[in-house]
């Protein structure tokens, strides 16, 4: 069946226009050559209709079985993604590829790019599929919630070999370096045979756009710095932003805050996250106008919104960055002690921002979201971060996404909460004892449930609301009455 999986693949390919036909012995024999196969049957084999992924998944099947491959998820990874680098172009054509189809529209050229991600199987769909999503509502709008399952779990060889591992290798510096285009991989670092990365210049500096491999929304992609180096929120970094949305007016595009706690998972490396994707964020309400001094050109308004934010619109992007600089810099030294909030102890920086830019028609946005990441005995993981009593639900950090209104959860919750559905119908269940207060919660609020479709919609709506309050808590000023006003203050900071 080797020959059959090997011979639908490359059909798949001519048919998604990855290679042309005239390619078909070339990939076949590179692709060959990857499984140890000599030869080739004289006679076609035959032929099936599968989807790139699932092909793949057979042959990887296959090769572990012979002993091509042992099987570890790392060497399944790699040789996965080399079969496939055999089908994807070098990177300075896909380059001219997309630079064509840019000057069709900027809408041409990443749907030729997001489609060859998926295509070239970087952006791993099965995988994706796994994830449970659904929408909540709230009292800030539809809030999005997965489940990530998409991840593959590591087996114990995996871990055994990352655990021995004894030489150090600092090739790529990290997973957003640029140097991982057609990187191979190796034990403990992904393979990126057939990744592909598009190169796009911003205010004078070479940036490059890759989609993630496991996108959370709608043409999820990341913007990273050629040069590796720390994240860094200031006047640079806005202008970087409303730039790119001039260049590609229907993504928004947004930056992990710079500091630990309220900063994404890498900060070691400056990046930005895009995507086509309206967030509950994108549509929130105004709670109320407010002036700027010196910039009488940009709209200011407070968002309603668990976190806090300030967005800005104009039709001047550089405008709206030196106003947003203007913001930052007052917000590096606001300390407003009965809300909680000190910009420094001990002469370390507590404030920092999340920006988002996008588009609304001709006008510019850009949304600034305030950030402290101050701890205190109380609060040892931070004040402004989910606090303990919905840590069985989310206690990692609120990055961008997060930000926005996507709750990525972790993958326990699939299983925790079948059982909490169990319980909530009167079933024998095995809820987990960090859970059972809020079980017993709803099993006081809504009773036993009388089926499985009502069991669903309140667990969905209830996991609403706790995703609701994880975004309060990173709030600095909340949405009450003594919140805004310590976020008057500080406005009446910025304008002094």
């Amino acid at each position: 069946m080797i020959y059959t999986h090997i011979a639908s693949l490359i059909k798949k390919g001519i048919e998604v226009k990855l290679i042309e036909s005239a390619d078909h012995i070339y990939v076949r024999n590179q692709v060959m050559h990857q499984l140890g196969l000599p030869s080739f049957p004289e006679h076609s084999p035959e032929v099936v209709d599968a989807s790139i992924p699932d092909l793949l998944e057979k042959i990887i099947d296959w090769a572990v079985s012979e002993q091509v491959i042992e099987n570890v998820l790392d060497e399944k990874e790699i040789l996965s993604a080399n079969i496939m680098n055999c089908f994807v172009a070098r990177p300075s054509v896909i380059q001219r590829h997309f630079e064509e189809k840019y000057s069709q529209s900027p809408v041409a050229a990443t749907d030729y790019f997001y489609e060859l991600s998926k295509n070239s199987n970087y952006i791993q769909m099965n995988r994706i599929r796994k994830n449970i999503h659904f929408k909540a509502d709230s009292a800030y709008g539809d809030l999005d919630i997965t489940i990530n399952l998409s991840k593959p779990e590591k087996d114990p060889e995996q871990i055994r070999r990352e655990r021995e591992m004894k030489q150090i290798v600092n090739y790529p510096k990290c997973l957003l370096c640029v140097e991982n285009e057609g990187y191979n991989g190796r034990t403990g670092h992904p393979a990126r045979a057939n990744h592909r990365i598009i190169q796009v210049p911003l205010q004078g500096e070479n940036w490059y756009l890759q989609y993630s491999p496991y996108v959370y929304y709608n043409e999820h992609s990341i913007l990273l710095a050629e040069e590796h180096r720390n994240m860094k929120i200031d006047l640079a970094a806005f202008q970087r932003l409303l730039s790119f949305t001039e260049k590609f007016p229907h993504y928004f595009i947004g930056s992990n805050a710079d500091l630990p706690i309220v900063g994404g998972s890498i900060l070691s490396h400056d990046h930005y996250q895009a995507g086509r994707y309206e967030f509950a964020m994108t549509n929130a309400a105004h709670v109320k106008d407010v002036s700027l001094s010196g910039f009488p050109d940009v709209r200011a308004s407070i968002l309603k919104w668990p976190l806090s934010v300030i967005r800005l619109q104009g039709d001047d992007p550089e405008q709206l960055a030196n106003a947003g600089e203007h913001i930052l810099n007052a917000w590096k030294n606001h300390s407003d002690e009965a809300a909680a909030i000190l910009a420094y102890t001990d002469g370390v920086r507590h404030n920092t921002i999340t920006p988002i830019a996008r588009r609304r028609g001709d006008k510019f946005e850009l949304d600034l979201v305030l950030r402290n990441n101050r701890t205190t005995e109380k609060h040892p993981m931070g004040i402004f971060h989910p606090h303990a009593d919905v840590h069985h639900i989310k206690k990692e950090n609120i990055g961008l996404i997060e930000v926005m209104g996507l709750a990525v959860l972790p993958a326990r919750l699939k299983e925790e909460l079948a059982e909490l559905k169990k319980f909530l119908l009167g079933e024998a269940s095995d809820v987990a004892t960090y859970h059972q207060e809020w079980a017993d919660q709803l099993k006081q609020e809504y009773g036993t449930a009388s089926d499985k479709a009502t069991v669903d919609t309140i667990v969905e709506k209830e996991l609403g609301k706790k995703f609701a309050r994880v975004l309060e808590d990173a709030g600095v000023f909340k949405q009450t009455a003594s919140g805004l006003a310590a976020f008057q203050r500080f406005i009446d900071a910025v304008n002094k």
